[in-house]
């Protein structure tokens, strides 16, 4: 009767394709985890910086109780190191400059200098500066052309 008609069967040819999906999937994965760590990295950043702005004002905030006190005359309070340095130009008294430090970190803290002038006051400093020893490193190894073996 009839002829029959055998055809071939092929698959699809899906290597390509595939491979070409495989790639896109991983592509994907490593911006998905580029952008998990660097999510992370700024939240820690703003919760660091934060921290830091909240103890300096609370620095600030001590600074002007302080500040306040000896405008009225109380003096420093305890465990305040104070200073007061006299100075009298024109026999009249003069100035008194007070200097102060509070504390602002373990790195870091608020020094104040005022000077009262009679019933004056002005402020000279108000500026954080560095706590501690500062080491200077000069050392920097450069070659020198010749080989180490």
């Amino acid at each position: 009767m009839g002829e029959r008609r055998r055809e071939r069967f092929s698959p699809p040819a899906v290597g390509g394709s595939s491979l070409l999906v495989v790639f896109a999937v991983l592509a994907l994965t490593v911006f998905a985890l580029l952008s998990l760590s660097t999510v992370r990295a700024d939240a820690r950043l703003g919760g660091t910086s934060a921290q830091a702005v909240t103890d300096y004002y609370a620095a600030d905030c001590r600074a002007q109780e302080i500040f306040a006190l000896l405008r009225s005359g109380e003096g420093a309070p305890e465990g305040v190191e104070l200073t007061a340095e006299i100075i009298d130009y024109y026999g009249d008294g003069g100035e008194v400059i007070y200097t102060y430090a509070v504390s602002v970190s373990d790195t870091q803290e608020l020094q104040v200098k005022v000077r009262q002038r009679g019933e004056d006051w002005t402020v000279l400093r108000w500026q954080t500066a560095p706590v501690g020893d500062w080491e200077f490193d000069d050392t920097l190894s450069v070659w020198d052309g010749e080989s180490e073996f």
